[in-house]
């Protein structure tokens, strides 16, 4: 079986492949889940033979800033002033430093400096830009031969591959005649195995994704609800937005839609959604069209609908229309312009409106420059529906499987778990009875933390642990368990692992800082627990060699627990983000919560990703300084540099000039700040933008100085006796410093009316957004 999709039911023309006009050897790309990939390319190596297959070189070049660098480090050129010149060149794919030159005064400048280890280095560097640096290895191709590679092309060997490595790249291998296929290794596959392993464990159900029927109304339902974080494609916000727009309910839908969600064919999108939905008509320049184009509601998508149109129209072959959409993949105008000719004449033969013929290819032209296989469409639209079906039917077992596999990714764990909130999904911390080597679903659908996630938890010992409670049982108590794990197995190192990360913390009645109190000999309760369990177990084993037994009366003295303060709630989160990657019981800003939510219009993940969006806008973003430093520029002026991390990624904050004088009394760490600017371009870069601050201010003055009012949204309906007391508990005369609005609105007539009390004033306290939030009354605040 070459594929699970099939093939004449999509008109994904697999015919093609043996088209005797067809000259090139077919691009074999084939994915397989991340832990397979190795085991399939050694089942290749077994079958063909080692000298039949070889990895392939990749030359690596030098690039504008590495020519900079490598040169100025050859010609002894002081590292500052290297990093200076490699810094002036813009961040950008594929700059030149004739580009650099024309785009940066500073730098050209450089070119004619009076220090002529400066000009010879940029002299040098532009000379060497582009020539190769180093060989490495392509990260998934792999070319396989009938006979020894040796016959045909010169070979290598690579310390970072098993097998022979081409001395020629990609291209010119297949330009020889030889195989190329690429086995790629695909994340969510893994996901998918995952979860159907944690489906069987949880439930005992085996489910066959293979067979799941492909119009699951649940499945269609996620997707045009846009719930669509962690499936495969379809996870971006605006894919999301899309989805809602569109409300899909087939496949061909989803084809269509990861097709056209890329640059160029995303301009059809609204067009696509309005005929699906009758809001636009659906027009053909052909009557015959209607066949090929109806799925995609008479926008021409993929490469596939242009060759069957090409011989339903003007009568190519296989052979031509192949030619076509590969002319098409390529660019390769000349090509496009024979097969024009054709066209024409063949259409032309058939009795069609030459002006109407020309339109097609005009439009087939436009189409060249953003063409879509549908194979690969399909292929992934298939994936993608696996996993939405996986998430709409087994939501918790997906999300174990999504957790697991992305937990050296710090922004996406953190997504992840926003998903699961959102979700009702609760994700637990580890815990030795409990957790498996990843994550794991319990009976209720919480997800808990694996204990091979912990860091500085190796995999025999997370095992072992596993292993001896599913042979005698859930651990009792600490002193059970020191009973019964293997120690030799289970070392120190992940014992303090598995305390901090609060992964024996329902086995105690005490704070686990306790485990890790040391007493005056400097022996840590930790410790004394572990010769406590070596000496029971010891006792076990001379017993059981014993001829007499066990001593009667014996037993090994339990070690008392020492006394010790709990760890503040800051030092118990960053002990616990040190061993699991994450803030997971509780955050640092969860204090600030409400600022965040209320006040801030951005997230630092959205701002850093999306710079450009929020040119000459104003943002408000809050979070923690995790790093500082203040510095001295080459001019003798100082400025200071802050890391502000939030709940979704961390980004520096740069202080010059009269921002450094205002605000570096912030240039410390753990301090909690609102910082509120405006995205401008640098003075310097001005190709890139910025932060450029209008004021810093402590998260813990907000509420009391910087809030102005707070509008409570309310229906007609819901103002009654019950709403005035309970806001009355909640409002003062003379205390309280903040305005309170309302904005009362009936829906029957869809009138509103904006009010605010004279007499009273609030207190934005915890008690009462608890009180708001509860009640699930809407309300927005309004800062000075």
């Amino acid at each position: 079986r070459i594929t699970d999709i099939d093939p004449i039911k999509y008109d994904l023309l697999f015919e093609r492949f043996l088209n005797p006009e067809r000259v090139s050897m077919p691009d074999i790309d084939i994915d397989f889940d991340e832990d397979g990939r190795e085991e399939v390319l050694q089942y290749v190596v077994n079958k063909y033979g080692a000298k039949r297959v070889a990895h392939i070189v990749t030359f690596g070049t030098m690039a504008a800033k590495s020519s900079i660098k490598d040169v100025a480090r050859t010609l002894e050129l002081e590292l500052p002033t290297a990093d200076r010149l490699a810094k002036m060149v813009p961040e950008r794919p594929n700059i030149t430093l004739k580009k650099a030159f024309e785009e940066v005064p500073e730098l050209e400048k450089e070119t004619k400096s009076d220090n002529p280890l400066i000009r010879q280095t940029l002299s040098n560097a532009q000379k060497l830009e582009g020539t190769v640096r180093q060989t490495g290895v392509h990260a998934c191709g792999i070319i396989i031969g009938r006979d020894d590679l040796e016959e045909y092309i010169p070979l290598c060997t690579n310390s970072d591959a098993k097998l022979f490595v081409t001395q020629y790249e990609g291209t010119h291998v297949e330009d020889i005649g030889l195989l190329k296929m690429d086995f790629l290794g695909l994340k969510t596959l893994s996901i998918i195995k995952d979860t159907l392993q944690l489906i069987e464990q949880s439930t005992g159900k085996k489910v066959d994704i293979d067979t799941i029927p492909l119009d699951d109304s649940k499945t269609f339902e996620l997707f045009s609800r846009g719930e669509t974080t962690a499936i495969f494609q379809f996870e971006s916000p605006g894919m999301k937005k899309y989805m809602r727009a569109l409300q899909p309910n087939r496949f061909e839908d989803l084809i269509a839609m990861n097709a056209l969600y890329r640059p160029g064919p995303m301009d059809y999108i609204p067009s696509f959604v309005n005929r699906k939905h009758g809001r636009e008509p659906i027009v053909y320049d052909i009557p015959e069209m209607e066949e090929v184009l109806k799925d995609t509601y008479g926008i021409t998508v993929y490469q596939e609908q242009v060759m069957l149109l090409s011989q339903k129209l003007a009568g190519f072959t296989k052979g031509q229309a192949d030619a076509l959409r590969k002319a098409m993949g390529k660019k390769l105008k000349k090509v496009m312009d024979e097969l024009k000719e054709k066209f024409i004449e063949g259409c032309l033969s058939k009795g069609y409106d030459k002006k109407i013929v020309e339109k097609i290819w005009s439009d087939w032209e436009s189409f060249a420059e953003y063409a879509f296989n549908k194979s690969h469409s399909t292929c992934y639209a298939y994936v993608a529906y696996q996993t939405a079906y996986l998430k709409a039917h087994f939501p918790s077992q997906f999300m174990a499987a999504v957790l697991s596999r992305n937990l050296s990714d710090i922004k996406k764990i953190t997504t992840f778990m926003d998903e699961c909130r959102r979700m009702g999904i609760q994700v637990l911390g580890p815990d030795v009875n409990e957790s498996q080597i990843k994550f794991a679903v319990m009976p209720n659908g919480d997800i808990r933390f694996g204990l091979g996630a912990i860091k500085g938890m190796g995999e025999n010992a997370a095992q072992n642990i596993i292993e001896i409670r599913a042979k005698g049982g859930k651990y009792k108590n600490i002193f059970d368990f020191f009973e019964r794990v293997n120690l030799q197995t289970v070392n120190k190192k992940n014992l303090e692992v598995l305390a901090v990360a609060g992964a024996f913390d329902n086995l105690i009645d005490f704070d686990r800082s306790v485990l890790l109190a040391v007493d005056a000999k400097g022996v840590s309760y930790l410790e004394q627990l572990m010769r406590y369990g070596i000496k029971v177990q010891s006792e076990k084993n001379s017993t059981q060699q014993s001829l007499f037994g066990s001593v009667p009366g014996f037993e090994v003295p339990k070690p008392a627990p020492p006394k010790a303060d709990p760890w503040p709630t800051i030092e118990k989160l960053n002990k616990e983000k040190e061993v699991i990657g994450i803030y997971l019981s509780a955050h640092p800003l969860d204090e600030f919560r409400f600022e965040i939510e209320s006040l801030c219009n951005v997230s630092i993940a959205d701002l850093k990703s999306n710079m450009e969006q929020y040119r000459d806008r104003d943002v408000t973003i809050a979070g923690m300084t995790i790093a500082s430093r203040i510095d001295t520029a080459k001019n003798g002026k100082q400025y200071g540099r802050i890391t502000l991390e939030d709940y979704t990624d961390s980004m520096d904050i740069m202080l010059f000039g009269k921002d450094f004088e205002s605000y570096r009394n912030f240039c410390f760490n753990g301090y909690y700040i609102m910082v509120r600017g405006k995205v401008q371009p640098k003075a310097y870069k001005p190709e890139e933008l910025e932060l450029h601050i209008k004021s810093i201010n402590m998260l813990y003055d907000v509420r009391e100085k910087m809030i102005k009012s707070i509008t409570l949204n309310l229906p007609l309906d819901e103002i009654n006796d019950i709403f005035i007391d309970d806001i009355l508990k909640y409002v003062q005369r003379d205390k309280a410093n903040i305005t309170l609005k309302f904005k009362v609105y009936d829906p029957e007539y869809q009138v509103s009316v904006d009010l605010f009390s004279r007499a009273y004033r609030v207190n934005i306290t915890q008690d009462f957004i608890d009180y708001l939030n509860d009640s699930e009354i809407n309300y927005k605040v309004a800062m000075e």
